[in-house]
């Protein structure tokens, strides 16, 4: 599982190498729990599943309860347990015009607060799970529960947060009776748990099980337990190179041509219909370039930003594949975590929104930045141009996360490439 979840298409100047790696053992668990077995998958043909995913062994026993839990509810969904609702809560067809939204009572009951609430992260271990964890612990959430698989989240991601009111859990969001059994009682539900593009691309059957199938297992058991509303993680990948910017929540997603584009698009629409279905809440975020502390360092699909950062302090200019000039637009994980608690507490239910920082920045100014915040004085090098996708530019509208959730990004890109750079020699000293 991981992180989450979590962004939007690399563009074309960016590459992605490797496979996740199969560890012969599995790390040391934080809990009492023992991670279930997805059915039929086996170590010996499935590389490790994502954060959140993960394929272990197959043949061992459920795992035992945890202690003070109700048993979890069967599989499915039935009409005695919410009646299927029409169609119709606010969200008209495509067009023009922006969604309505929901006004009233209805709106003001989609309000959940933090304090007091018990909250299942999905991927809770990541780079974006793990800063929503510190978040809720610190807004006074009564108990946060992380389901993570540890494949490429971190044990040491969570160490801020560690305390009573903290619960780790490693398994797989796959297996439906353990998500089941810990969404019981369940208030609000994060769902960040995620695989790389670029593992999607290479691996697309495990990327249909994670992301997809992991998604439904996930509304499921919310549904079942009648969780009072689901934040969930999407992704700009949804728009694939858009043909407008500044890029609105009303551009269609027939231009993505990824896996990882169309996986969340589809739950994305898996989202409506449990709402229409089942009544279920839900907020959906669309993430743009994510960055930040806690980025993935060890395992092969890691992030440009970490091979530049490898590179500078071994006295090599950061490397950018074509002439630099496609764009992205950055947003700090603190920023983006912020928007998955604010997300929960507005009066809005059946809606998606872009979570970016509505700035375009090119590589080679991404590059620049990096350099100034490693005190080098180097020039970036220039190489042969990679086709990883035809992304070749990003600009969020973000004006309706502005106007619904009060949600503004803080967090300049040189002075988050800044912490990034601390947090990462420090990270290296401890290694």
């Amino acid at each position: 599982m991981n992180q989450p979840h979590r962004e939007a298409a690399p563009p074309a100047g960016l590459s992605g190498s490797g496979r996740e790696a199969s560890g012969s053992q599995r790390p040391h668990r934080l809990t009492n729990r023992e991670a279930a077995p997805p059915a039929g998958l086996s170590g010996s043909d499935r590389p490790p599943g994502p954060i959140g995913t993960g394929r272990e062994a197959s043949g061992s026993q459920r795992p035992p309860r945890l202690t003070n839990r109700e048993a979890a509810p069967p599989a499915g969904l039935s009409g005695s347990d919410r009646p299927p609702r029409p169609i119709g809560t606010g969200k008209e067809a495509s067009g023009s015009q922006r969604p309505r939204r929901l006004g009233g009572a209805e709106a003001e009951g989609t309000a959940q607060p933090i304090e007091g609430q018990r909250c299942l992260v999905t991927g809770g271990a990541g780079t974006i799970g793990s800063a929503v964890v510190d978040q809720l612990v610190a807004a006074g959430a009564a108990e946060v529960v992380v389901l993570d698989n540890f494949v490429r989240g971190r044990r040491e991601n969570l160490a801020d947060s560690a305390g009573e009111r903290l619960t780790v859990v490693e398994g797989d969001i796959n297996d439906a009776g353990l998500v089941h059994e810990l969404t019981r009682g369940i208030d609000l539900v994060y769902h960040l748990a995620a695989i790389r593009i670029t593992q999607c691309a290479e691996q697309p059957r495990l990327a249909l099980e994670s992301l997809v199938d992991g998604t439904f297992t996930v509304l499921e058991a919310a549904a079942a337990a009648k969780v009072r509303k689901v934040i969930a993680s999407s992704s700009a990948s949804v728009y694939g190179l858009a043909e407008t910017f500044p890029t609105d929540e009303r551009h269609h997603p027939y231009n993505n041509d990824t896996f990882y584009g169309a996986a969340k698009a589809f739950n994305e629409g898996m989202l409506r219909s449990f709402k229409a279905m089942y009544d279920l809440d839900y907020v959906a975020l669309r993430y743009f370039n994510v960055y930040g502390p806690r980025m993935d360092v060890h395992g092969l699909y890691t992030e440009v930003l970490i091979r530049w950062m490898e590179r500078i302090a071994a006295g090599k200019p950061p490397l950018i594949h074509g002439d630099g000039a496609q764009t992205m637009d950055f947003v700090h994980v603190h920023d983006i975590a912020r928007a998955n608690l604010l997300a929960a507490r507005a009066p809005v239910t059946d809606r998606v929104y872009n979570i970016a920082n509505a700035t375009e920045t090119s590589l080679r100014e991404l590059a620049l930045n990096l350099l100034t915040a490693m005190g080098s004085d180097l020039e970036p090098e220039h190489g042969p141009e990679r086709a990883v996708n035809g992304v070749t530019r990003r600009l969020a509208d973000i004006s309706a996360a502005a106007a619904d959730l009060g949600w503004q990004p803080r967090i300049k890109l040189p002075d988050g490439l800044g912490g990034l750079v601390e947090w990462w020699r420090q990270s290296k000293q401890e290694a």
